[in-house]
C-alpha cells in the first residue's frame, strides 16, 4: 500500500506542471512546492520531483530563448523605419516573407508546447507505474 501512495504522490507531482495554466509560472511553483513536502517520505519521491522541477525550469528557459531569437523577425520592418528619426512611422508590412516567418514561428511554438504538455503526461503515467521516468533534454539544476 505505501508504494502505492508513492506512485500516486510522484504522479501528482508530474501533473502539478499543469498548474501554469491556472497561474503564472505555477509549472514551476508546484511541483517544486509539492516536491519540497513530499521529498522526505521517499528517494523515489525526491528523485521523481526533482526530475520535475528541473524539467519545467528547463522547458521555460528554452521557451524563453526561442521567444528571443522571434524578437528580430517580428520587429524587422519596424527596426528599418526606425532608423530615420528624422522621419518617424511605423510600418509592420505583413508581406509574405514576414508573414510565413511568423506561421512559422507559431508552427514551431506550438510543437514544442504541445511536446512539453505529452512529455508531462508521460511521466505522470510512467510515476504512477512506479517508473522512475527522466525527461529529455533537461537541464539538471537541482541535483
Amino acid at each position: 500500500m505505501k508504494n502505492n501512495k508513492q506512485n500516486t504522490n510522484a504522479f501528482l507531482i508530474h501533473l502539478s506542471a499543469f498548474a501554469g495554466f491556472i497561474f503564472p509560472f505555477g509549472h514551476i511553483i508546484t511541483p517544486l512546492i509539492a516536491w519540497q513536502t513530499l521529498k522526505e517520505r521517499s528517494e523515489f519521491l525526491d528523485e521523481q520531483g526533482k526530475e520535475a522541477v528541473n524539467f519545467n525550469i528547463s522547458y521555460t528557459l528554452y521557451s524563453f530563448l526561442l521567444t528571443l531569437t522571434f524578437i528580430p523577425f517580428a520587429f524587422g520592418s519596424f527596426i528599418r523605419e526606425f532608423n530615420h528619426f528624422d522621419n518617424f512611422s511605423i510600418n509592420l508590412d505583413l508581406n509574405s516573407h514576414n508573414f510565413l516567418g511568423i506561421i512559422g514561428f507559431g508552427t514551431v511554438a506550438s510543437i514544442i508546447y504541445l511536446i512539453g504538455i505529452a512529455l508531462v503526461i508521460i511521466a505522470s503515467l510512467k510515476a504512477k507505474e512506479g517508473e522512475n521516468y527522466k525527461y529529455p533534454f533537461t537541464i539538471k539544476f537541482i541535483k
